[in-house]
C-alpha cells in the first residue's frame, strides 16, 4: 500500500506533493509552488512572481506554501499583499492553496473570503480551539510528525473530520507510513479506509 505524503521537501518521493523551493525547477512528480513569507524579497517581488507563474506546469498540484508568519522579516502588509496575490492566482488556474501560518491564524481565516479554491493549513499543530475555527471556515488540516507524540494534538485530530485531513512529513526525516498507522489508531479506522479517505480528499481539492 502506498501512502500519499501531502507536503514534503524530498525530490525522490513520487507519491506526494513536493514543495518547490524558490528559484528551483519543477519536478516530474506532483509539486506545489509559491512564495513563502520568509522568502519575500521586497526589492524583487515581481521577479519572484515571474518565476512562480512561469513554472506552473501540468504537474503543479497546488499554489504554496504561502501565507502569513509573525516571525519573518517582511512587513505584515507586504506579506498580506503577496498572499492575496497568490490566492487570486490559484483562483485563476483553479488550484488549491497550501497555507503556511505562524501565529496569524485569524488573519489567514479573514483571507478565506477571497478564495474560490480549497485551502489547506500544512503542518497543523495548534490547539483544538484554533482547529475548530479553521474547520468552521472550511479549511483542511494537514498533520505531521507531531501527531506521533503530542497528546494534545492527538485530541485535536480526534475532532477533525476524516474528510478534512491530510498527512505529511514536511521536512522531517521519518516514514509517512508510521504517521498513517498512528492516525488510523487514533481515528479508530482501518489503515486501508484511512488511505482511501485521503485519496478521496485529494480528488475533492483537486476538483475545487
Amino acid at each position: 500500500m502506498e501512502f500519499f505524503d501531502f507536503h514534503h521537501h524530498k525530490k525522490n518521493i513520487p507519491y506526494g506533493i513536493y514543495n518547490l523551493d524558490l528559484e528551483n525547477n519543477p519536478t516530474d512528480s506532483p509539486y506545489s509552488i509559491g512564495i513563502h513569507p520568509k522568502d519575500i524579497d521586497i526589492n524583487n517581488i515581481e521577479d519572484q512572481f515571474n518565476w512562480l507563474e512561469s513554472n506552473i506546469t501540468d504537474n503543479c498540484f497546488a499554489i504554496g506554501e504561502c501565507g502569513l508568519d509573525s516571525f519573518t522579516e517582511a512587513d505584515q502588509k507586504i506579506q498580506e499583499d503577496v498572499f492575496l496575490r497568490q490566492i487570486k492566482l490559484a483562483n485563476d488556474i483553479k488550484k488549491p492553496v497550501i497555507v503556511h501560518c505562524v501565529r496569524k491564524f485569524y488573519e489567514v481565516i479573514s483571507f478565506k473570503k477571497h478564495t474560490e479554491q480549497p485551502m489547506i493549513i500544512h503542518g497543523f499543530n495548534k490547539k483544538e480551539s484554533i482547529a475548530k475555527d479553521l474547520l468552521k471556515n472550511n479549511f483542511y488540516l494537514s498533520f505531521g510528525k507531531a501527531v506521533l507524540y503530542n497528546l494534545s494534538l492527538q485530541n485535536t485530530l480526534r475532532i477533525t473530520p476524516l474528510d478534512k485531513i491530510f498527512l505529511e512529513t514536511d521536512n522531517e526525516d521519518f516514514n509517512i507510513e508510521e504517521l498513517y498507522r498512528k492516525v488510523s489508531e487514533i481515528k479508530e479506522i482501518s489503515l486501508e479506509n484511512l488511505n482511501k479517505q485521503i485519496v478521496e480528499n485529494l480528488e475533492t481539492i483537486k476538483n475545487g
